[in-house]
């Protein structure tokens, strides 16, 4: 799965320039844009602490689910209620 778009889209609804979060990230800012146009894989660890920045926690869950994150961040959110009001209910 490439991530750098999700990485991207993530920033910019945080509203954060590149450099803003390579130095929260304690990396360059040329490594950031490497990571949002896929030219360096992603580490766990950095995805982490990207949605942490981003105030993104949906998106982990998300990816954790296996939904599809890449064409919407917003609509996550409510897809994980909707399933786990699903999953309470059956339960």
């Amino acid at each position: 799965m490439d991530f750098g778009e999700v990485l991207r889209k993530m920033r910019i609804t945080a509203g954060l320039s590149q450099e803003a979060i390579a130095l929260k990230l304690n990396m360059s800012r040329s490594n950031v844009a490497k990571l949002e146009t896929d030219r360096v894989e992603l580490k766990a660890a950095d995805l982490i602490k990207w949605c942490r920045i981003t105030n993104n926690p949906d998106v982990l869950m998300a990816l954790y689910a296996g939904v599809e994150v890449i064409h919407q961040l917003q609509p996550i959110t409510s897809l994980i209620t909707g399933f786990v009001s699903i999953i309470g209910g059956l339960l």
